[in-house]
């Protein structure tokens, strides 16, 4: 079965047609580091991320680019700001700004990385920098001066939009559609208000590198154009990003590389959703802001991750607590098989069953569900209802240690395309008894409840269960043997 992949170019779902046989290039749009990471981050790095290795499951070689804006107005205000909060030194001596504005954008690197890997996601194969990219982006500026498709203006220069053809194509607007929505910055002195910069002139103190036609800083679109045909080829398989990108960022891409170029940018353009809190876009200004660090704080990462995959990709998912409450007690549920499979192997018990080759076609048509799904368009929310299948089926047949040890291997093998149960350290660490208690203890209480139901006093048994649950102890009643958790 072929992967389909909803094309934000064309509007539909296409079967992918990779340029090159049994290999991807896939680029997206990284963070501009001018502030914390947050949740919405993590979104766009998770979405990718997911489609990244479902097409190594599928056996595919996958070359995964996504790039850092390093130079940015925002990085600017941001270490225009930080310099004013900051005491004056001293010495009658300036601050270097430059250097501040370095400094600034060096420091939130940092940070994503430190936020991406406490998520668990590894870097991309390649993660280019703006900054380290200006003479591809020159180069680049200065075809399209000589092919007229773009003109300076002083030290700016600006891009002719009406010089291609197909622009709104990949936001599906007319140009008099964007026409009567443009608007000009103060100081731009381009022709047209649909024009957009491909170069600014410095202003003082900025940073900035020395061009034909003046010092200057790149706009923000030129450098994706610049960084992924390095990286991938003038014509590539994927593009992607948020779908707030889709305009202005991802139109003018696709107009400056094709007037470039002459031939297709990139074959397939995907967008993820964003994502919200309570209903609001996340922001500052309105205190709904989250940082990684917040949620990472209070939820083990996988949790997020269940939150996350709950979703299509390309829907918009609303963060509330009470929904990563719901995937925390999800992820609780396959832990809590995998650590009752675990036990079982390392009792080395080998029940057997009559039904083996039926369970094991169950297995199998599991699998090849899980593979329908992510094959239609990395449908994750149809794929993770699999996987509960598949603790149910593992529940359900738990007499038959090889079949239950096979829902395992298939768990462990497609959860890695999701990031999760790597590794397993709740499934082999030592359960320890809350403080106060200790096992030999519960294990007291646990006999005097199953006393307290065998002669049918249910009432004073579940109290003793609720006394032991406020006291994060969980019991479990298996087939002839009462066992006890700690609460997660």
């Amino acid at each position: 079965m072929a992967i389909k992949i909803f094309n934000t170019l064309t509007g539909k779902k296409e079967v992918f047609k990779p340029i090159k046989k049994g290999r991807v290039g896939i680029y997206v749009c990284g963070p501009t580091v001018y502030d914390e990471p947050h949740i919405g981050h993590l979104r766009s790095a998770y979405v990718f991320e997911v489609i990244r290795r479902y097409f190594l499951y599928r056996g595919y070689k996958v070359k995964f680019v996504k790039n850092i804006t390093d130079v940015d107005d925002k990085i600017i205000d941001k270490a225009r700001g930080e310099l004013k909060s900051q005491k004056p030194e001293a010495s009658n001596q300036k601050p270097d700004f430059k250097k501040k504005v370095k400094e600034v954008a060096e420091n939130y690197i940092n940070r994503y990385h430190q936020a991406m890997e406490a998520f668990g996601m590894p870097d991309p194969d390649i993660e280019p920098k703006a900054t380290e990219h200006i003479r591809e982006m020159l180069e680049l500026i200065e075809a399209l001066i000589k092919k007229d498709s773009a003109y300076q203006r002083g030290a700016d220069v600006y891009f002719r939009v009406r010089k291609f053809s197909g622009y709104g194509s990949l936001s599906h607007q007319s140009i008099e559609e964007l026409k009567s929505g443009a608007r000009g910055q103060s100081g731009e002195t381009k022709d047209d208000p649909l024009d957009f910069a491909l170069w600014k002139g410095a202003k003082e103190n900025e940073p900035s590198w020395k061009t034909p036609w003046g010092g200057g800083r790149p706009g923000w679109h030129i450098e994706c154009s610049a960084m992924s045909m390095k990286y991938l080829g003038r014509n590539f398989d994927i593009h992607g990003g948020g779908k707030d990108l889709i305009f202005p960022h991802h139109e003018n891409e696709i107009a400056q590389s094709q007037c470039f170029t002459g031939k297709p940018f990139a074959n397939c353009w995907i967008h993820n959703g964003l994502l919200t809190i309570n209903g609001e876009k996340m922001s500052k200004s309105l205190g709904n802001f989250i940082s990684v660090d917040e949620i990472l704080a209070k939820y083990h990462p996988e949790v997020l991750k269940l939150f996350l995959l709950s979703a299509h990709y390309s829907h918009p998912i609303d963060f509330t607590f009470e929904k990563m409450e719901e995937a925390k007690r999800a992820r609780e549920r396959f832990y809590i098989l995998l650590k009752k499979i675990c036990d079982l192997e390392t009792r080395n018990q080998k029940p057997v069953t009559s039904r083996r080759d039926r369970l094991f076609s169950r297995l199998n048509k599991l699998r090849q569900q899980f593979i329908e799904a992510m094959d239609d368009d990395f449908n994750t929310p149809q794929a993770l209802a699999t996987l509960f299948d598949l603790v149910n089926f593992a529940n359900k047949n738990f007499a038959d240690e090889k079949i239950i040890t096979g829902a395992k291997l298939l768990l462990l093998d497609l959860g890695k395309i999701f990031g999760l149960f790597e590794g397993l350290p709740e499934t082999t660490k030592e359960v320890t008894a809350p403080e106060g208690m200790n096992a030999s203890t519960i294990s007291k209480l646990i006999e005097a409840r199953n006393a307290l139901r065998k002669s049918k006093n249910f009432a004073e048994a579940d109290r003793l269960r609720e006394d032991l649950e406020r006291k994060g102890i969980i019991i479990e009643d298996g087939s002839g043997k009462t066992t006890w958790r700690l609460k997660t």
